[in-house]
């Protein structure tokens, strides 16, 4: 318990194959529908069998942000589990683990071993992930909840499996769940009530589900983690929502694929990560030169080259600011959580219509892969589709010019095939009337005209999305910048430096291109210090604001190590550098994976 509220995390670990997920989605949606805010962080490796995987679910009665800084319970599946972890566990915590076949080591004081007999309890069932619904069992029985909750849920889990496998789980759970009452100590506080039942998805489902809302008619990818999750969610609903769906040779492909779709008035989308989106940079730049609204979606993940392809980085900003070659006309816009990236999807469609040039979402693993609760009533399942000038209908034209040398640098954008505005889409300058001017002959006087007509475009973009705000006490010692999915550990930093007496806010930053940089300006020449957080080791975002604004930070908080920063580490760095003890604080990373 933290400042009087219900605040509880519980970690599961084992390796792949032992089916880790399974335990942590049957919890994941009791506490959901029982009300409670959920958050999820799995650290895992990029193998099918074997290896250390490590999901934590945290709940909590009021708005979290992370997966938090503390455990209360951790399932050792396997030994290695309770070798690794054991040591982080503190007074009042609890390990749960297979006594037939693991032994803890030394536990701090404080810390209660909670070991199960799983072949006692199981009447020696063969099959090893009963022990994960044992443990299930006995998690409800320590946190105080009735039994009925688990087996209406494990109910819904596997009722599709028939009714011997649900009588299977249900009666193993219940063997746990009875043993852990009449031998550990349970938690003295239930898990509360919360006034309505929520729903949890992960951020690619939010990207997805974003992306349908906004008309999204097309959609290729080529699989590649931690991206994958969106493609999963298109092809699973495309029939319903009649969305096509297709998964393309290469990233090359899927690029200019989705292109050709947009080409034709369907919005269309696409996702990868730092890796496949290297492949596709050809087809961005593309894209703004034939002025054709499409959507590119970059899951950050640690690289270069394939990295770490499991885990988590902002490093892939610069990479986002320098794709194609030349300069054009683009949107590059980082989420900064699973609700926020829902929302974002359809106002950027929007804006790239409105502005006839592609778009770009920055995710990472930490959004993308995580698992959020969220009020389903807060969801806008019907946004606002705006498709700019958009030239639908046939009719007599005097010459139609695609690219007209408007005073706003938009032109009229007639679909292919519409009668009277026929026009020639390539990827060559062009004149007004889309004449090619690179072949049989070039003109400075044209060039200059269509590269200043697309730059205007762009003269009033900024009117259209908002400026970051400001979270916090005016009044503070130091102001946090952070981008994208820095937002939630900011966000309870903040919290845990007040509950110490030390005033701090935040500025989050969401949209890179185009750059609110007077907006970002006036905040910062108010505070007092100002420390950028990003999970990277070179300060992308640091380098990005000063060339924008010529502002240098006072100080640095960063982390390249694969895994996410959680609150604790942003409140030492920040005591650290208040103090004057350095101007670059990179955390230690406790928990390892």
């Amino acid at each position: 318990m933290a400042s009087g509220k219900y605040d509880f995390a519980l970690a599961i670990g084992g390796e792949a194959g032992q089916g880790v997920a399974t335990p942590g989605d049957v919890l994941a949606r009791i506490y959901v529908r029982r009300g409670l805010n959920l958050n999820t962080y799995n650290a895992y490796q990029s193998i099918i069998r074997g290896g250390h995987i490590f999901l934590t679910v945290r709940i909590s009665d009021q708005e979290i942000h992370t997966h938090g800084d503390k455990l209360d319970i951790l399932l050792c599946l396997n030994q290695d589990t309770m070798n690794r972890h054991l040591g982080l566990m503190g007074t009042g915590s609890k390990v749960i683990y297979n006594g037939d076949s693991i032994s803890p080591g030394d536990a701090a004081e404080g810390v209660e071993l909670c070991p199960l007999p799983v072949s006692e309890l199981t009447n020696n069932n063969r099959n090893r992930l009963l022990q994960n619904t044992l443990a299930v069992g006995a998690i409800m029985a320590l946190q105080g909840l009735d039994f009925q909750v688990l087996e209406d849920s494990l109910t819904l889990r596997f009722e599709r499996r028939g009714q011997a496998v649900v009588d299977e789980n249900v009666g193993v759970a219940r063997a746990g769940y009875d043993y852990a009452k009449a031998n550990f100590q349970s938690f003295a506080d239930a898990p509360p009530v919360g006034a309505k039942p929520l729903a949890v998805w992960s951020g690619n489902e939010a990207l997805a589900m974003g992306a349908a809302a906004a008309g999204v008619k097309f959609y290729a990818a080529y699989p590649m983690s931690p991206a994958s999750g969106v493609l999963h969610w298109m092809a699973q609903n495309a029939r319903n929502l009649g969305i096509m769906v297709r998964q393309v040779e290469d990233e090359i492909g899927v690029a200019n694929m989705v292109i050709g779709a947009a080409h034709t008035g369907a919005r269309s989308m696409c996702a990868t990560s730092g890796g496949g989106f290297a492949l596709m940079t050809e087809a961005v730049g593309a894209a703004s030169m034939m002025e054709i609204p499409v959507v590119y979606i970059n899951v950050m993940r640690a690289g270069p080259s394939t990295g770490v392809p499991t885990k988590t980085e902002q490093g892939d900003l610069w990479q986002m600011l320098g794709a194609s070659q030349g300069d054009f006309e683009r949107f590059i816009v980082a989420p900064t959580h699973a609700l926020d990236a829902y929302n974002t999807m359809p106002e950027l469609f929007n804006l790239t219509d409105k502005f006839q040039c592609p778009g770009m979402v920055i995710s990472d693993l930490l959004i993308s892969e995580g698992r959020f609760s969220f009020d389903p009533d807060a969801v806008d399942m019907h946004p606002v589709i705006d498709r700019g000038e958009l030239i639908t209908k046939a009719s007599k034209s005097n010459g139609y010019k695609r690219y007209a040398n408007t005073e706003s640098g938009i032109s009229p954008r007639a679909l292919p095939g519409t009668e009277g505005h026929l026009y020639v889409a390539a990827t060559d300058e062009h004149d007004e009337d889309s004449t090619l001017i690179s072949d049989e002959f070039t003109n400075p006087h044209i060039r200059r005209m269509m590269v200043e007509k697309r730059a205007r475009k762009f003269s009033h973009a900024l009117e259209h999305i908002q400026p970051p705000k400001l979270e916090g006490p005016e009044d503070a010692e130091a102001t946090l910048i952070g981008w994208g999915s820095t937002y939630g550990v900011m966000r309870e930093a903040v919290r845990q430096l007040s509950e110490q007496g030390v005033k701090v806010n935040h500025l989050p930053i969401k949209w890179i291109v185009p750059f609110h940089g007077d907006a970002v300006m006036e905040i910062l020449s108010r505070s007092k210090k100002t420390i950028i957080v990003e999970n990277n080791f070179s300060g992308q975002f640091a380098r990005y604001l000063r060339s924008e604004t010529g502002f240098a930070a006072d100080g640095h908080i960063r982390k390249y190590d694969g895994e996410p920063f959680v609150p604790h580490h942003i409140v030492d760095g920040v005591v650290e550098q208040l103090a004057g003890k350095s101007e670059l604080y990179v955390p230690y990373q406790e928990v390892i994976t």
